[in-house]
């Protein structure tokens, strides 16, 4: 298995913790246990906090299919460099980063965001690279 699978598999990893992370922080607000048994038909007031959580998970849903396909084309091609490498870590880093900077409020989370895509970019030059 490449490197770049590897770090695939822990940001999926990331991606389960972000998910139970982001399911319980709820649960420390009042009356979210009621509104969780109900048809929820109104949405529930989560918080500050807990909503950042849940957005910072929906945000590292927007990036991560790329990521994946862009990781899975590099192992079914064999196209795999330093490039890539440094591309993948550089990815995974910014997104575990991300998190907590969104969870505590951090107004320059948006550069680890940039910089995660600057990870994928990485990867997709190694592959195209090798494409041409």
């Amino acid at each position: 298995m490449t490197y770049e699978m590897w770090i695939l598999v822990f940001a999926a990893i990331w991606g389960l913790i972000q998910i139970f992370i982001a399911a319980v922080a709820p649960a420390f607000q009042p009356g979210y246990f009621q509104w969780n048994a109900s048809p929820r038909d109104e949405a529930f007031d989560l918080g500050p906090v807990a909503g950042r959580m849940r957005r910072a998970y929906q945000n590292f849903l927007e990036t991560f299919p790329f990521f994946i396909v862009i990781v899975m084309a590099l192992a079914y091609t064999q196209q795999s460099d330093d490039v890539s490498r440094v591309g993948a870590i550089v990815y995974f880093i910014a997104r575990l980063l991300y998190f907590p900077a969104y969870a505590v409020g951090v107004k320059a989370r948006s550069l680890l965001y940039i910089v995660s895509l600057a990870g994928m970019t990485a990867c997709a030059v190694t592959l195209f690279r090798g494409l041409i």
